[in-house]
């Protein structure tokens, strides 16, 4: 597969994804293609496009309370590595 069309497959996911998420609002399933494209294209525009939807998404459905108190747990158990 050449990188034409490679970057045709990921934009074509990427549009399936934006679709799931802001025409359908099927949510869930927005997150996972979002995820798919992550992993599977990860150097890609639609990857950095895909990370910010993904923090849309959690902006709009985590409330803002749980949402700090679960980055200061995360940062805390990352500030206990290797210090």
């Amino acid at each position: 597969m050449g990188k034409d069309a490679k970057l045709t497959e990921v934009a074509q996911q990427y549009s399936v994804a934006h679709a799931a998420h802001y025409g359908a609002k099927n949510l869930r399933g927005a997150l996972g293609l979002y995820k798919s494209i992550i992993t599977a294209h990860p150097g890609t525009p639609e990857a950095e496009y895909s990370r910010s939807q993904i923090q849309n998404i959690v902006k709009n459905v985590v409330p803002g309370e749980e949402l700090l108190e679960a980055q200061i747990k995360l940062a805390s158990t990352h500030c206990g590595r290797g210090d």
